[in-house]
């Protein structure tokens, strides 16, 4: 039996945003290492097909924006298994466009999702983890965003460094206790959260159908990310930076010389974007 698999075997694990991409593919692993997996979306056949495609899961139609959902989700799950191993506060949107682009609305909604989705999760799962005799964990995902700022994407970054934040404040709240926590802060991911991500700003469209091209060729699987990040709870680590040539090297760069990798980003976006820079 392996590491990953001694540690996960016949663990109970919730997955938000278990319908596609990271969330998928977390799932996967997770099943994959015998754990049972209570797999979320706010689209349910696609929580369906992923939970189909496992040994031992269960789908759930979820919007993490609605606290009493989350909460009468989380009463559901502890009632069936008595306790809760695993969280993963996965579920997340997309926004790109520039700060004077953006409606109130799309901030709203953003943050709704990225961060109070979150906030929704922690409420309703983590006082009874506390309460548990066994071990248990807790995943948030953030971005390669959360500390790594990127131009044209405030909305997303700012949500993202608030899990960062949140997280890392809640760490040492936790210290001492039977939860642990780990931050997933993913770079570049051939997801489909790209092609589903809010465009603001000029040539959207076109901007939109170049970054999913370039996420599309450049971006890691997301099952490398589903392997990492699991890796990493078993090893205790509060960060986990996938992949670390990209996001690790990036945050390094970022704290000796934030002035030199702004202008790294601003560039690295024009090329996302298919964007000029003397039109910026």
């Amino acid at each position: 039996m392996s590491k990953l698999t001694h540690y996960y075997n016949n663990k109970i694990a919730v997955v938000t945003g278990a319908g596609s991409g990271i969330g998928r593919a977390i799932a996967e692993q997770l099943s994959a290492n015998g754990s049972r997996v209570y797999c979320t979306d706010i689209n349910l056949s696609a929580a369906e097909q992923t939970a189909a495609s496992l040994t031992d899961a269960v789908a759930y139609a979820l919007d993490v924006t609605d606290a009493d959902a989350v909460g009468a989700f989380a009463n559901e799950v502890f009632g069936r298994e008595g306790r809760v191993d695993l969280l993963f506060n996965n579920a997340g949107v997309g926004h790109a466009g520039a700060v004077i682009d953006t409606e109130l609305a799309d901030w709203k909604w953003v943050m709704e999702v990225n961060v109070m989705g979150v906030v929704h999760g922690l409420h309703a799962f983590l006082p009874r983890m506390l309460s548990q005799t066994s071990p248990a964990h807790i995943i948030n995902t953030a971005s390669g965003a959360g500390i790594i700022p990127m131009p044209r994407t405030a909305p997303y970054c700012a949500t993202k460094h608030a899990i960062v934040g949140l997280s890392q404040s809640l760490a040492g709240e936790l210290h001492g206790s039977n939860v642990g926590i780990t931050i997933l802060c993913p770079g570049t991911i051939n997801t489909a959260i790209i092609k589903n991500t809010k465009m603001r700003g000029s040539s959207a469209q076109q901007r939109q159908a170049q970054a999913v091209n370039h996420y599309a060729e450049k971006g890691a699987s997301p099952t490398q990310v589903a392997q990492d990040v699991l890796r990493d709870v078993v090893k205790g680590k509060l960060f986990c930076l996938t992949p670390m040539k990209e996001v690790g090297l990036g945050w390094i760069l970022q704290r000796l010389s934030p002035g030199l990798m702004q202008r790294i980003m601003r560039a690295r976006m024009d090329q996302v974007e298919g964007v000029n820079a003397t039109q910026n």
